[in-house]
């Protein structure tokens, strides 16, 4: 295998799928384009195709695209700003097509417009959890080797350490440029710059092989991972699951609580959005459950976003204010229980839409919309990907079988110089690491991650089953389930819980839950041990960081 390790030095970035070709260690997955929707011209750049279009040509340039609780802008007002901050890092900066541009901040109108006019001037954006500490971008740092950054002035200092540690790495003459947002009346705030800036900019009309944004994984289990995606991927992301899924219009308003830097974030709220015209409104403040259901209510939202944590989190306030507006919910990131799909249906009257997708394939790829739902299943494969259950060897199983997961569509991984790109693509085939099966009329049901199937005494059990199970019993706020290593039978189910206040964590309850997955699962599902929390290790997006658990179970 041809490479080094990214560890040793910076990595060298690939400008378009030709170079990333001898650029991306291991294998290229497969790129399938099932219809005339997913043919792509050979130049194209994504922000060029969804908001100077919209302004030209689809008549949304009056509609409001940016939202929050100081400022609406329209498609036309966004345009002018993005054009203003992409002339400040052409011509104060020196952005250059294919320059790295690392992005730092929350959910924001600012945030937004700065991914935009980068990858608009055609650098690749980079964006970071507002969450990372030094070392974390350090380690960003180093893979992406940016050339600016545009960081909110209260995320600063973290930055600033990684920058000062990434300088002591051999770079040349590598330099960062920093831009600050958010200091209000300071004349080298990247808004003031960009008022003294013409309103005009051309839109870099490169190749639609081009790469467009570096997508870093969350890093749950070891170095993250950088995973590139070209204007075409994302234009590509555009047409299937919400064109085919979701079915937004233009007079949707899109609120959610997945970070912009984060695949589904991005997507969800920002790119699909834009590809019909539609806003999207951001928070000043983080969302907590209460108030994201109470500025639901407030700006007449139509579509949200979040994890099923936080839907869970937010069903019993949902119920006491009621939401008539809301049409849609979309939940992803991770496995949605069936008992907080339940929830949430009783406390809103809104079937929600799972989907299962990832950083290294953009989006979501099996999903089903509210009136196709079958219980337990994620969904069936979104129109332009294909998707089949298989074993070790790539075989496809039979129907009913739980096997690993193989896609293959217009997206596909491309990690930047990473020898597991090996694992991820195998003959073509992406395989995003989750284990399941699928019954015979298409649906796929999600068993586990595949490193968090449990085995146990020569049965597979799914994680997910069983904290599903527990969740349905009214003492549960939380849980996470994992393996635990046994002498006797390999392994054991054991489940980490968080109590609602009201209920006493003692033997009793251990008891109680422990009975009551026995009457809803085969009694070998039951957790042998349950070791009660006050909270669960989760990721900045939400996602249940069970790697900690098996690290402390």
């Amino acid at each position: 295998m041809e490479g080094s390790d990214p560890s040793n030095k910076p990595s060298e970035m690939p400008d378009n799928l030709s170079a990333i070709r001898t650029k991306v260690l291991g294998r290229l997955p497969q790129f399938v384009y099932l219809s005339e929707e997913y043919e792509i011209s050979g130049d194209a750049n994504i922000v060029g195709a969804l908001l100077d279009e919209a302004v030209i040509t689809k008549g949304y340039a009056n509609q409001v695209m940016l939202r929050s609780d100081r400022v609406n802008f329209t498609y036309a007002e966004s345009l002018e700003r993005v054009n203003r901050i992409a002339n400040v890092l052409v011509n104060e900066c020196g952005l250059k097509p294919g320059d790295r541009v690392l992005l730092r901040g929350g959910n924001s109108i600012g945030f937004a417009l700065s991914w935009l006019a980068v990858v608009k001037a055609g650098g690749v954006a980079v964006a970071t959890m507002p969450l990372l500490r030094a070392k974390e971008l350090r380690e960003i740092i180093d893979k992406a080797t940016p050339t600016i950054a545009i960081c909110d002035v209260a995320l600063r200092d973290e930055l600033d350490q990684a920058i000062v540690a990434a300088a002591g790495v051999e770079r040349g003459d590598q330099r960062i440029d920093v831009v600050i947002y958010n200091r209000a009346d300071a004349p080298d705030d990247l808004g003031a710059r960009a008022e003294k800036m013409s309103a005009e900019f051309a839109t870099h009309g490169g190749s639609a092989d081009d790469v467009a944004m570096l997508a870093f994984t969350s890093g749950t289990t070891g170095t993250p991972k950088a995973a590139m995606h070209t204007h075409r991927d994302l234009l590509c992301a555009c047409n299937a699951w919400p064109k085919h899924v979701l079915k937004a219009t233009s007079e949707d308003i899109v609120i959610g609580s997945p970070p912009l830097a984060f695949t589904f974030g991005l997507g969800g709220l920002l790119l699909f959005p834009m590809s019909v015209g539609a806003s999207v409104y951001f928070p000043s403040k983080p969302y907590t459950p209460e108030s994201m259901v109470q500025t639901i209510r407030d700006i007449g939202a139509t579509i949200t976003y979040t994890a099923p944590t936080f839907y869970r989190q937010m069903a019993p306030f949902a119920k006491a204010v009621e939401l008539p507006s809301l049409k849609k919910s979309v939940s992803a990131g991770e496995g949605l229980p069936d008992a907080t799909r339940t929830l949430w249906r009783a406390a809103t009257g809104v079937e929600m839409t799972d989907g299962i997708g990832a950083t290294e394939m953009f989006h979501i790829f099996i999903s089903s919309p509210p009136e196709e739902v079958r219980r337990g299943a994620i969904g069936k494969v979104v129109p332009g990907y294909i998707a089949k259950v298989v074993d070790d060897e790539g075989n496809e199983v039979p129907r009913g079988t739980v096997g690993k997961l193989a896609v293959i569509g217009p997206t596909g991984c491309k990690y930047l110089d990473d020898p597991r790109q090996a694992n991820y693509v195998k003959h073509g085939w992406n395989y995003p690491g989750d284990a399941f099966l699928q019954d015979e009329d298409d649906y796929f049901f999600y068993q586990a991650r595949a490193d968090d199937m449990i085995i146990t005494s020569g049965y597979n059990v799914g994680g997910p089953e069983v904290e599903d199970a527990l969740l349905k019993h009214p003492a549960v706020a939380e849980c996470g389930v994992i393996g635990k290593p046994d002498d006797e039978r390999g392994m054991i189910v054991k489940a980490f819980v968080v109590l609602k206040p009201a209920y006493a964590n003692d033997t009793n309850m251990e008891r109680t839950l422990q009975d009551h997955v026995k009457a809803m699962l085969a009694p070998y599902k039951y957790p042998r041990e349950i070791e009660f929390r006050n909270a669960l290790p989760r990721t900045e997006t939400g996602k249940l960081q069970r790697f900690k658990l098996r690290a402390e179970g």
